[in-house]
């Protein structure tokens, strides 16, 4: 896949900080060169464990796995130095970087890293816990992977975050994490969940040595606490702006704005087990009804997020220019309605049979464009006669609504990167079972066919047309509808240089920067 790399680069917010912000105190004045970097996200961190930690590890460069992935999203050597397959596709060799250390000074053996590797496969749910694998062991200097059958992916999976490796003495009893020990460029000094993780650089790291030896990492849940901290000076980088901040951050000219487009799509996740949304015609009537480009050009005030399809241009293998697009088509959703045996009542919301036409949508304001997206499109589907309830609660309600059943319409954003070959995101969000974020009540046998042929290929023509014939029948079915494309940014003080957005979002590439002269 190619993807592009754009080079720019406490629980809540201290009292000092926001007054600062409102008065101009702490604007960009001395040489920070002995004082840590100070970035500052919306995401708490509420587990050490590599499979719910949400990547904070990896991006911190902490912990590493044992494949990575370059700019192209082409998969690299991570802790592996290099890998080797078996002619029948059954076992596969990797090869350890020699000489190294995890951060409590013991060597990084076959035997620590096969044992991490097991304990990520024992994870439900993650990609590695549904891939084909017989064993996993030492062999000399290396790991070795056996199969089941062939799986071509399987690099690609040794590249999620949930299968990144940690010391023995990250893990207590049942193998629960009770520490971070990695193995990359920085280790942990102090960690207090949920908001505050302090690092520091590790001396014994063999790559390039970070300029900046100090780094902390605050959680701030208001977005515009984040953007008073990024505008007053408290904070050197700052994720998670909501577009209203960040055009006005722009606006300032104090600081530095680095974006870059994701294979990330922000999706309205559909219960199509449920009575009303198990119709295809309801489903297809819903997408019709949003006016992607107004709610694009409002709201994320970008115009060219709107989500014609699944997969974004950043995803080029996939993204598919065959396909009809989705478009706004008021006139065609109510016919579909009116097929699905939908009327209007008196008040003029849907009726059918005496029941009327009512969904509840949940979504968190974790990314700040949730909510207001979720109004958007609470209003857009009104004016069909459809009434939605829209509650804004906790990034869990989606998957715990999943779980157990009573999810109607869920709205959240999905990286198909996460693991660098999206087929293994995609074959687990749109299987037999459904998962957390992708279908629920819905199943495609063709699709899962392809994706499971795809799996075990490695034609170019095959999947070529395997990933176009996906795509075709998610545009088609709808299991979830696609709202708008991402494009993330973040928000950089001038002390900085050399910030890079990593595409993958594996990385915040902390060792890239160094403070301005």
């Amino acid at each position: 896949m190619v993807l592009r790399r754009i080079r720019v680069f406490g629980a809540s917010i201290a009292a000092a900080a926001v007054m600062a912000a409102c008065t101009g105190e702490g604007m960009q004045s001395s040489q920070p060169t002995q004082r840590p970097l100070k970035v500052v996200g919306q995401f708490e961190l509420h587990s050490l464990d590599p499979s719910t930690s949400g990547g904070f590890f990896t991006r911190l460069q902490v912990a590493e796995t044992l494949v990575d992935a370059d700019t192209q999203g082409s998969l690299q050597p991570g802790l592996a130095a290099g890998w080797d397959v078996s002619s029948e596709g059954l076992t596969w060799l990797f090869r350890l970087r020699p000489g190294a250390l995890f951060h409590d000074g013991t060597p990084v053996s076959a035997e620590a890293v096969a044992a991490a590797l097991d304990t990520a496969r024992a994870k439900a749910g993650m990609p590695l816990a549904a891939a084909p694998v017989k064993a996993i062991s030492a062999d000399g200097g290396a790991v070795r992977v056996d199969l089941t059958q062939p799986f071509a992916p399987l690099a690609a999976v040794l590249a999620h975050t949930s299968t990144q490796i940690l010391a023995p003495s990250s893990y207590g009893p049942d193998r629960v994490v009770t520490e971070v020990v990695g193995s990359g460029p920085y280790r942990v000094r102090r960690l207090e969940k949920p908001a505050n993780i302090e690092l520091t650089a590790f001396e014994q790291w063999q790559g390039k040595k970070p300029a900046i030896t100090e780094v902390s990492y605050q959680a701030i849940g208001r977005a515009e606490s984040r953007a008073l901290m990024a505008e007053s000076g408290h904070a050197d980088v700052t994720f998670g702006m909501d577009p209203t901040s960040l055009q006005r951050l722009k606006q300032t000219g104090r600081l530095s704005i680095a974006a870059v487009t994701l294979p990330r799509t922000i999706l309205l996740k559909v219960n199509a087990g449920h009575d009303i949304l198990g119709d295809v015609r309801v489903r297809r009537a819903l997408s019709m009804a949003l006016d992607r480009e107004a709610m694009a050009t409002a709201l994320l005030r970008d115009p060219e997020m709107a989500a014609t399809q699944l997969f974004p241009p950043s995803l080029p293998e996939w993204h598919q220019d065959s396909v009809t697009p989705l478009s706004h088509d008021p006139s065609g959703a109510r016919a579909l309605l009116a097929d699905a045996g939908w009327r209007p009542g008196s008040d003029g919301m849907l009726d059918k049979g005496g029941r009327k036409f009512s969904l509840t949508l949940r979504t968190f304001p974790d990314r700040p464009e949730l909510p207001v997206l979720a109004t958007a499109i609470q209003a857009k589907l009104r004016e069909l006669g459809i009434a939605v309830d829209v509650k804004v609660g906790n990034s869990s309600d989606i998957p715990a609504g999943h779980q157990d059943g009573s999810l109607e319409l869920g709205l959240y954003a999905r990286n198909y990167a996460l693991v660098p070959d999206a087929l293994v995101t995609l074959a687990d969000d749109f299987g037999p079972d459904g998962a957390d974020y992708g279908a629920m009540g819905w199943n495609s046998p063709a699709l899962t066919s392809a994706l499971d042929t795809m799996a075990g290929g490695t034609d170019p023509d095959g999947l070529r047309g395997g990933r176009r014939h996906v795509a075709e029948i998610l545009q088609g079915e709808l299991p979830v509808i696609p709202v708008a494309w991402y494009r993330q940014s973040a928000v950089v003080s001038k002390r900085v240089d050399g910030f890079v957005l990593d595409p993958l979002e594996r990385s915040w590439l902390l060792t890239d920067l160094a403070w301005a002269k």
